[in-house]
């Protein structure tokens, strides 16, 4: 997958969440809820894209490993939507579950390939 790839599919899933947290109640929890998952969600694709533009390889990892954190910051607010009941869109609910998923898989695996690549150049 190249970065293009990538980041395509990060401006898709803060597009689903944003579709997602559209289906939450008006309620107290459910605007709390939905401004918790809008900011956390769409934050991996904007910082992915400052994480393009990094002046070294500690910077590069360090904006990639914000994207994982606010993926997995995610990942539990989605969790916290099904456990309670806030929305009757589950197949959409599920599709976001998944993705989100994926991409803190691949975050884990690139994080840790430009750690190994940094420590390699160090050892030169």
């Amino acid at each position: 997958m190249n970065r293009f790839d990538l980041e395509e599919r990060l401006i898709k899933f803060a597009a689903l969440i944003i579709k997602l947290a559209e289906t939450l109640p008006n309620s107290p929890v459910g605007v709390h809820m939905k401004n918790q998952i809008v900011r956390s969600g769409t934050s991996p694709a904007l910082n992915y894209g400052e994480a393009q533009s990094a002046e070294s390889k500690k910077d590069f990892i360090h904006k990639m490993s914000i994207c994982l954190k606010e993926l997995r910051e995610t990942f539990v607010a989605i969790k916290i939507i099904k456990y309670s009941d806030l929305t009757k869109s589950i197949d959409l609910l599920e599709e976001c579950f998944i993705e989100n998923n994926e991409l803190i898989s691949i975050f884990v695996k690139s994080i840790e390939t430009a750690k190994k690549n940094k420590s390699e150049e160090h050892n030169d």
